[in-house]
């Protein structure tokens, strides 16, 4: 389905990474070069730093956002290009602005030093070719496509943004979100632990991972929650079991009755606001947690238990 939607993912990896020769290099390299940084890794099938570095270079050239290209020279089947270049040593890396070459380093050198490398030419392109990224375009088509209750749709582009990469972290946390909402919990899980906590941050998704992270959490509480009925009789007999009363909570949580599940959770922070080390107040914020700062059903109970511990 991507292959065929304009500005895909699979359009991006064309765009921003590709193989390259001396006939090509002309095209791929000195006229892309007048639009934004272009990247030339010279490298050999026997050369054991190459292979260290171009899965290190290509994460990075995918992270830059469509700042810079990078195009996959070998050494071996373009001799005539490496002589003109002065290629010597590989790997060899050499950066091209304008058409001419700006920039450039030897060996397997760190992922820090990738970045800053990367850095520098945006800085000396001054961002030309960072706008409009397909990655990002697709990301934006995807999250439409959730909010519009089309998750199969919206399934198949993270999918397809995750197999170019595999950290995207957008990528990451809407198809983790997906995964939860069809009942996945595990998928979910395994997804999240892939997930930078500091990446998240950067890019403003914070909020949703612990949405996520808690929702998980009372989906995984709900598998082994009693029966409400059953619960309901044992508290007429006994209002004051704290213990019944968590569980019934638990259990009108598993029904998906929110309202239900924090008046239970009320009922025991009005009668012991600390029992068991405040257990009732904090699966309370759970439920706000899950449910959102605005959403209607945390604003009420919010206020609720507000009057409760300050009364």
């Amino acid at each position: 389905m991507m292959d065929q939607m304009t500005g895909g993912p699979a359009a991006a990896q064309d765009t921003l990474i590709k193989d390259g020769d001396i006939q090509s290099f002309a095209v791929d390299v000195i006229e892309a070069s007048k639009t934004r940084p272009v990247i030339v890794d010279f490298w050999a099938d026997w050369c054991t730093p190459c292979k260290q570095l171009m899965p290190a270079l290509e994460q990075a050239v995918n992270a830059a956002g469509g700042a810079v290209a990078l195009v996959k020279v070998n050494a071996d089947q373009n001799q005539t290009l490496c002589a003109q270049l002065q290629v010597q040593s590989l790997p060899t890396v050499l950066a091209f602005w304008q058409g001419q070459p700006v920039d450039g380093f030897q060996g397997a050198v760190p992922p820090s030093q990738i970045t800053a490398f990367i850095e520098r030419l945006t800085q000396i392109s001054g961002g030309a070719g960072a706008a409009g990224n397909p990655l990002d375009e697709a990301m934006d088509q995807a999250e439409a496509m959730l909010e519009a209750g089309q998750a199969e749709q919206a399934t198949a582009i993270y999918q397809q943004v995750l197999s170019h990469d595999n950290t995207n972290i957008r990528g990451l946390v809407g198809f983790a979100e997906i995964s939860f909402s069809m009942g996945e919990l595990e998928q979910a899980k395994q997804i999240l632990d892939a997930v930078d906590s500091k990446a998240a941050a950067e890019a403003k998704l914070t909020e949703r991972v612990q949405k996520l992270e808690t929702s998980i959490e009372l989906a995984s509480q709900a598998e082994d929650a009693g029966d409400a009925e059953a619960l309901e009789k044992q508290l007429e007999s006994d209002p004051s079991n704290h213990s019944v009363r968590y569980e019934l909570a638990l259990a009108r949580q598993a029904a998906g009755d929110m309202a239900a599940a924090a008046e239970a959770l009320l009922g025991i922070i009005m009668r012991d606001r600390e029992w068991e080390d405040g257990k009732a107040r904090e699966q309370l914020l759970k439920l706000f947690e899950a449910a959102g700062p605005t959403d209607p059903f945390t604003l009420k109970y919010r206020r609720r238990l507000s009057s409760i511990l300050f009364s």
